[in-house]
Formats: C-alpha cells, structure tokens, sequence
C-alpha cells in the first residue's frame, strides 16, 4: 500500500521559471515571490517521496490543439523538455515510474475514466515550473520519478471542477492500492486568476484568490460544486486553470495540514499562489 505524504498546488507561470534560469530570483520585482516559496522548499526537502504525480496543462508544445485530451496519463520511461520557441530550459529531463503508471492507468478506467495514453511526451513550462518551485536546484536529476496527468483547460468545455476532484479521490484510491512505491507526492498545478486575451486581457481577483487558498484546504467540495463559467467569471478565462489543484486535492484525505500558503500579484500578469499541504495522519 502507497501513501500520499504531501500535496503542492503552485502556478506555473512561464517567466517563473526565466527568473530562476537568469539568476533574477533576488531582483527586486521578483524576491517578494520566490521569499514565499522559501518555507515550502525548506519542508519539502525534508520530505522526498518515492514518486511524485505532477497535474499540469499542456500549451500546444507536447499536444498538437487538433487534438486535446480532456484527461491524459504518462507511461513513458523519461519524458523531454519541450523547446518552446526559446531553446529547452536548462533543467533535467524527467523520469519516469512506468510501472505505476500503468497500474494507474487500470485503476482509473475501472473507474470510468477513459484516459488518454502517452507512451512518448515533450513537457513544457506548465511541468517543468512547478518541479522547479519544488526543487530550484535539482543538479542531473530532479529528486524522483514523476508522472503527468495532463487536464484540458486550454479548449472549451473543459472538464467539470466536479470532474476534476471526482478525479481526484479515484486517484488517491489508485495509489492506496498499489505496493510498489511506500510514499507518492502530488502536485496540482496552474492558476491562480488571470486573463491573457479580450477585453479583460490583466485580469486578477485576489479576493477570489484568497477564498480559494482558504477553501482548497477546508473545504473543497465547496470549491468543486462551482460550474467552469464561474470560475471563468470570478478567475478569467485562463483562471480556470485551478480545477488541476482540485485533482490533487481530491486525492488526499479530507483533514490535511496545511503548511505553508504564498500569495504575489503580479507575476508576469498572473496572480501567483501556493500551497502546501500535509497529508500524514496526525
């Protein structure tokens, strides 16, 4: 049996990672942010799990937009850096658990979840940032094996939030059943609000924003009770992204402790959360 020992739901905004690659993390317009991922790190570093499970868009680098899964699983052996028009950034490719993943696979189509499969997968900022929020300095390799699960946020109508942390709970499920790793660690990825195009093209609601953050932990069926328009409405188009961060937490337990929250407006034109959970019993 697997147990999940953490949960990290982080934005993955793409000059996120351009900061930590130019050395720019203690600039003025960038300290604030990445001061705020300090304590989370701290922790983090002390709890290295056998696996981790990274939930994450692609942006039209490692999926054509002819062809966009609503969910999607990996099962490749490693999986490449995306070049994104600027050269791949210059952290390790990502290894892969194989067999879990198959093992995740099944559980999660018994369930009725029809999964799209990558045997073979580029990964791009919306992957990479996050492990890099996790571990700034990760040298040859990052500290375990990861495997995507990919969630359309990008072509309308995306996935239910209710979908999404049904999702979640089948996931968490999956891994309690399997033997072959003893501890998993999960990352839900993207958001918080923001617009990049329209006529409300900057758009930022931290008072959303911080609901969120509250709720995420307390009660997040409160969160998955609400329809993509009003995540659309209340975080912007690109906002809806936060129903990857209810995967994750659909598959801890329903009492988790939280450890660390960081909230920075604006990074790039992003609202910029985290938040860092405990999912140990106890």
């Amino acid at each position: 049996m697997s147990e999940v020992i953490w949960g990290l739901a982080t934005s993955h905004v793409p000059s996120i990672g351009a900061a930590m690659d130019r050395e720019k993390t203690a600039d003025p317009v960038w300290a604030p942010l990445f001061e705020g991922y300090r304590p989370a790190r701290e922790w983090l570093a002390g709890h290295t799990p056998d696996v981790a499970i990274l939930v994450y868009n692609d942006h039209a680098n490692g999926v054509d937009l002819d062809v966009v899964p609503t969910f999607a699983l990996g099962t490749a052996e490693s999986y490449r850096v995306a070049d994104e028009g600027f050269g791949r950034r210059p952290v390790p490719d990502v290894t892969g658990d194989p067999e879990l993943s198959f093992h995740l696979l099944q559980s999660l189509m018994d369930e009725g979840f029809d999964l799209t499969v990558f045997q073979e997968l580029d990964v791009d900022h919306g992957f990479t940032v996050p492990l890099s929020v996790w571990t700034p300095d990760p040298g040859e390799a990052w500290p375990c094996p990861v495997i995507p699960i990919m969630v359309n946020v990008i072509r309308y109508p995306q996935p239910t939030a209710a979908r999404c942390y049904a999702l979640g709970q089948a996931l968490g499920r999956a891994i309690a059943s399997y033997d072959g790793v003893r501890t998993v660690g999960i990352l839900g990825t993207g958001g918080m609000s923001h617009q990049l195009a329209g006529a409300r093209a900057g758009f930022i609601n931290s008072s959303f924003d911080h609901m969120f953050l509250e709720q995420i932990a307390r009660d997040p069926a409160k969160l998955a009770a609400l329809t993509r328009e009003q995540y659309i409405r209340e975080a912007g188009s690109e906002g809806i992204e936060l129903i990857m961060w209810l995967v994750m937490r659909g598959a801890l337990n329903a009492q988790v402790r939280t450890v660390h929250t960081a909230y920075h407006v604006p990074a790039s034109n992003t609202a910029a959360g985290l938040a860092l959970f405990d999912n140990r019993p106890g």
